[in-house]
């Protein structure tokens, strides 16, 4: 089993941000530019929120605010679901659907090291899946394996 500490090293530990009191105009920009779903909404260094498309959609859009006088802070979702990176896929996908979040910030004690989604998690167990599904082939029809 894959541990999310595996998957950063292929996917990377670069996790994008924005400060709590940054407008949501500013926070929907940054989602837009980099092609991500969330941000992690940090202060001193410090995860303290998570901000998504869903809360936008949800807290902006449905509330009729404005999004360039709206502060992130204000929008954000504050109780942040996390993992640590020592996590296997699978912990993490159970996790993810239970809480019903489509991204995971991973910590290291009180560290942000990075940041996966729903898709990176189906992503590395469709790998996974594919690599034993060409190990059994080899076995059963006696290939040898081809790199």
């Amino acid at each position: 089993m894959k541990t999310v500490s595996q998957l950063l090293r292929v996917k990377g530990h670069a996790v994008w941000g924005i400060a709590p009191d940054a407008s949501v105009f500013e926070a929907i920009r940054l989602l837009a530019e980099k092609d991500i779903g969330a941000l992690a909404v940090m202060e001193d260094d410090r995860l303290v929120g998570i901000f998504s498309e869903r809360d936008y959609a949800r807290r902006i859009i449905l509330h009729g605010l404005s999004s360039k006088t709206t502060p992130v802070a204000e929008v954000m979702t504050r109780k942040v679901i996390v993992a640590d990176p020592e996590k296997t896929v699978e912990e993490c996908m159970a996790l993810m659907t239970e809480k019903r979040v489509r991204h995971l910030p991973i910590m290291e004690g009180d560290r942000l090291v990075g940041m996966i989604s729903i898709g990176d998690l189906v992503k590395a167990i469709i790998a996974e899946q594919q690599f034993v599904i060409a190990q059994l082939e080899n076995y059963i029809y006696g290939r040898t394996p081809v790199h």
